[in-house]
């Protein structure tokens, strides 16, 4: 499912991909490992820098302001190498697993992103030196493209645009998930719902984020390794020989000796970043071709009419998107493919209430206006 919700908002992939994970884990009843919900903190902050990025350097080009479209692609360049480092891609990352994630943090990726968030907090006040108080910018910004604080809430705003009206709701904040009550970071709130307190908010809203980020690498735990008690290791034919004539006791907490190319990327840390869930998440490559268990529980599954089974029922969970809250609702009816999943895109309301938002000005502040809004086609496509 991965590789459809990156195509959501593809601006913010990663926090499509959370988002669903934690749908089906929440239908599951599964709990993700402490080092999964960091990392998934720190890169969904960093996935949204990179939407605000996008969102006011394509607002600024489009009003004039080509410096400041090159200077922020130019930091969103710097976040997505990062991204690139941990998923192996750049914008279809595919990266969130039901129960974990495709891969842990690279080595070396603690030092290389509080590098790469000092050049972005360098290229933020670059940006907000060249449009914060320029008179044209301010001037195509302010007191356009209003939204009074109850036409926002009945619309169904949420994210930036609903917080330049001055209503203080986001998800992080009332609905906590992963670890974000344990953070510290504000929430920036407009006052005129205009086209300006939009640009503020996205602006301050990066440098929270970056915040969250450093704070996450200061407290990201390390998670265990699965060994026997005696950290002994056997090759893989022993092992399977042992399986084969019952004499599993012990297997799956013993490491086997596999040939490099078997044993899978990041192998040695897939038990820090993938719940102990045999309903959900495939083995470790280690065991798949190690033993007769890990063998099973891959077919189990991958074959068709098997695959992940949760219980018969619903639920809805819901992530501040970078445009809001972005919400999956998931039903099972116990088979092995869902009986429905719907999306709640944030982008959605917003444009349905556009038009609110462009009455009474003049033709040009549609440009401004709908930038403010940062519509997705990929959302909101239904």
């Amino acid at each position: 499912m991965g590789a459809y919700t990156d195509r959501l908002n593809y601006d913010s992939p990663l926090i499509n991909n959370f988002g669903y994970c934690m749908a089906v884990e929440k239908l599951m009843g599964i709990e993700i490992t402490e080092r999964c919900k960091y990392v998934r903190v720190i890169m969904s902050e960093i996935s949204r820098v990179c939407d605000h990025l996008t969102c006011v350097a394509a607002s600024a080009m489009e009003l004039g302001a080509m410096t400041v479209f090159l200077y922020m692609i130019k930091a969103r360049e710097y976040l997505w190498e990062l991204i690139e480092d941990v998923t192996g891609a750049r914008l279809t990352i595919s990266y969130g697993r039901i129960g974990g994630m495709s891969g842990d943090l690279p080595e070396g990726f603690e030092v290389k992103a509080r590098e790469m968030f000092k050049k972005v907090r360098e290229v933020l006040a670059e940006v907000d030196k060249l449009l914060t108080r320029n008179r044209i910018f301010v001037d195509r910004l302010k007191g356009v493209g209003i939204i009074p604080k109850a036409d926002a809430v009945a619309y169904g705003f949420t994210g930036p645009v609903l917080r330049s009206t001055g209503v203080n709701y986001d998800v992080r904040k009332h609905q906590p998930y992963l670890v974000y009550d344990q953070l510290d970071f504000e929430v920036p709130v407009g006052t005129t719902g205009d086209n300006l307190d939009r640009y503020y908010v996205r602006m301050q809203e990066m440098e929270q984020s970056l915040r969250i980020g450093e704070q996450v690498l200061e407290r990201l735990p390390k998670g265990r390794l699965n060994v026997d008690h005696e950290g002994k290791e056997i090759e893989a034919h022993e092992m399977v020989d042992r399986a084969k004539m019952g004499l599993t006791r012990g297997i799956t907490e013993t490491l086997v000796q596999l040939s490099p190319n078997l044993e899978g990327l990041e192998d040695s840390m897939y038990d820090q970043i993938t719940a102990k869930e045999k309903r959900a998440v495939l083995p470790a490559k280690r065991d798949a071709y190690g033993n007769i268990e890990g063998l099973m529980n891959h077919f189990m599954l991958i074959m068709n009419g098997n695959g992940i089974r949760p219980p018969q029922g619903e639920a809805y969970f819901a992530v501040e998107g970078a445009n809001g809250e972005l919400g999956f609702y998931v039903v099972s009816d116990g088979s092995d493919r869902p009986y429905r999943v719907r999306v709640r895109p944030p982008c959605f309301p917003l444009m349905a209430g556009l038009h609110k938002m462009l009455e009474g000005y003049m033709m040009a502040d549609v440009v401004p206006t709908f930038g403010s809004i940062n519509m997705i086609a990929g959302e909101l496509d239904r």
